[in-house]
């Protein structure tokens, strides 16, 4: 039986303050009485209870589907875990594939990898580790087009570990000059073949993309923020140039003004001509609004001239299909046009790798004070999103589910359907090859989104800065605690109605033993935290 998409309620009634343990455990223990582990790796659905308990951030919210796919994310994170003789790395596809590196590694979503797992209890080891293999090991980060270094930075300024990025700083610049001496164009912009990008058969193809180009505005800009922590500052300087000069390109050159969204401008070969240079007279079969048009903004691209982009995500003649964000817009007359018979394509399909990318872009927009996307708008899709997190069975059941790319109307995952229609054939991975696929992200928007957290760089130091984007009748009561920043951990509670935590109606921030409060309607917390050692 196909998967079919069927709306889920926002919220259940108000459910009794639950003990952390007994939340984790219910979680874990539903998720493994449903589970066909296949692919075992370091921890084992046995073992998923006492992970979860030990390394996650704890969260409840009102919305018990949020809350759910919170917990089954956390959940599917742990099975990609695995020891390699060069340490711990974490995988893409549990089945090996035979387009994977060394130990079944791929680096086209280490970004949102490490975006997860900054935020676990042990997550620096995990991550410095993982790290290391791409720019010290076996890893090949040159395979797919990345923002590791943006994501590493990231890292390091949440969980005060400086040194280690410091420590790869000469790693990071080769590995920027390598993308450049690749991929470099003519025209100032780089060029990527929209595979390599982990976008195959995409309407718009290979040609100057908002993807690797906005990616290398923010590798670069984390190189020019190590270096300046290192005390290099003419490298400092030379990567800020780098930075500037290509976002004024992306600004330039890959917004089209009439189309009003950051576009591809088709380029076949690196070394090729630009057939047109002005989307007017870009050929219409591949002038196309796509989902990567929001990248610009999650990596502070996109400024108050592009706000309008904005207006095409909740239209359905545009991206909005009723189950997810569609990565090219339906109206466009080759949208869903199988043109090859391989199982994952880009011409449409929702794929929560880009929907992760598109909430992260909003959570940038609404931090930036402009108004091209509001709160309502995030937690609407951050509701959509976890809705899609489900399969439905050949006798009706449902299952808690994540797999590669689906139909953003109808919800059926579109890269299972053809695979078990070829009979799960080995060159294509196998057996159920995407179940528990680890290409996206969500806990890190809860996290970051939902509950509003972010660590800013200030000095030797840094600020934590709480300002949730769900609050009031939205979102009544949420809870984050034991979430690990600098060299301490917080605890966060908002409660609208200020009976449920013991803490008042509001936000509600819990730091090294101070308690900090604020009861606004807005509400938003700036917390100084030590000094980073040097």
């Amino acid at each position: 039986m196909a998967d079919v998409y069927q709306p889920v309620e926002e919220f259940t009634a108000p459910a009794p303050l639950r003990a952390k343990g007994d939340v984790i455990n219910h979680y874990a223990a539903f998720f493994n009485r449903n589970d066909e582990e296949l692919y075992p790796q370091d921890i084992t659905d046995d073992m998923a209870a006492d992970w979860l308990n030990h390394e996650v951030p704890f969260f409840e919210c009102a919305d018990r589907l949020i809350e759910r796919v919170y917990w089954f994310r956390w959940w599917t994170f742990r099975k990609h875990i695995t020891s390699t003789p060069e340490g711990r790395i974490i995988t893409e596809f549990l089945p090996d594939v035979y387009w994977a590196g060394a130990y079944n590694s791929i680096n086209c979503a280490n970004g949102h990898h490490i975006a997860e797992a900054r935020w676990l209890r042990d997550g620096g080891d995990l991550v410095r580790s993982y790290v290391n293999f791409w720019f010290r090991g076996s890893g090949d980060e040159l395979s797919y087009s990345s923002w590791v270094v943006d994501a590493v930075t990231r890292y390091a300024v949440t969980r005060g570990d400086r040194e280690f990025a410091i420590g790869l700083l000469d790693d990071f610049v080769r590995f920027y000059h390598t993308v450049e001496e690749r991929n470099m164009t003519r025209y100032g912009l780089f060029w990527s073949y929209d595979d390599r990008d982990a976008m195959e058969d995409s309407i718009s193809g290979s040609g100057l993309r908002p993807t690797l180009n906005s990616y290398m505005v923010a590798n670069a800009r984390a190189i020019a923020t190590i270096a300046r922590w290192a005390g290099r500052q003419p490298l400092a300087d030379e990567f800020d140039a780098k930075a500037s000069a290509l976002t004024g390109l992306i600004r330039e050159e890959l917004w089209d003004p009439d189309g009003r969204f950051f576009k591809v401008l088709p380029l076949d070969e690196r070394d090729g001509i630009l057939a047109a240079t002005d989307f007017d007279d870009v050929d219409p079969m591949r002038n196309v609004r796509e989902e990567i048009g929001y990248i610009p903004w999650a990596f502070g691209i996109a400024d108050a001239r592009h706000e309008e982009a904005w207006r095409f995500l909740d239209d359905p003649d545009h991206f909005a299909g009723a189950a997810g964000i569609r990565t090219a817009e339906i109206s466009h007359p080759r949208y869903m046009n199988r043109d090859s018979a391989h199982e994952c394509q880009w011409n449409g399909p929702c794929w929560p790798y880009a929907t992760t990318q598109t909430l992260n872009s909003m959570i940038a927009e609404i931090r930036s004070g402009r108004h091209g996307v509001a709160e309502a708008d995030f937690l609407r899709e951050l509701r959509r999103y976890a809705g899609i997190h489900v399969r439905y069975s050949d006798n009706g059941e449902v299952l808690d589910w994540i797999d590669e790319d689906l139909d953003a109307d109808t919800g059926a995952w579109i890269s299972r359907d053809q695979l078990e229609a070829w009979q799960w054939r080995e060159d294509k991975g196998g057996y159920e090859r995407g179940k528990d696929y680890n290409h996206s992200a969500f806990a890190d928007l809860v996290i970051s989104g939902l509950a509003g957290v972010r660590v800013d760089e200030a000095g030797r130091g840094a600020t934590l800065i709480v300002t949730p984007l769900a609050t009031g009748h939205a979102m009544p009561y949420w809870r984050l605690t034991d979430l690990p920043v600098g060299g301490t951990t917080v605890d966060i509670y908002y409660d609208f109605l200020g009976d449920r935590y013991g803490h008042g109606s509001g936000l509600t921030v819990l730091i090294d033993g101070r308690t900090l409060h604020d009861d606004s309607d807005h509400p938003s917390i700036t917390v100084p935290l030590p000094a980073y050692v040097q």
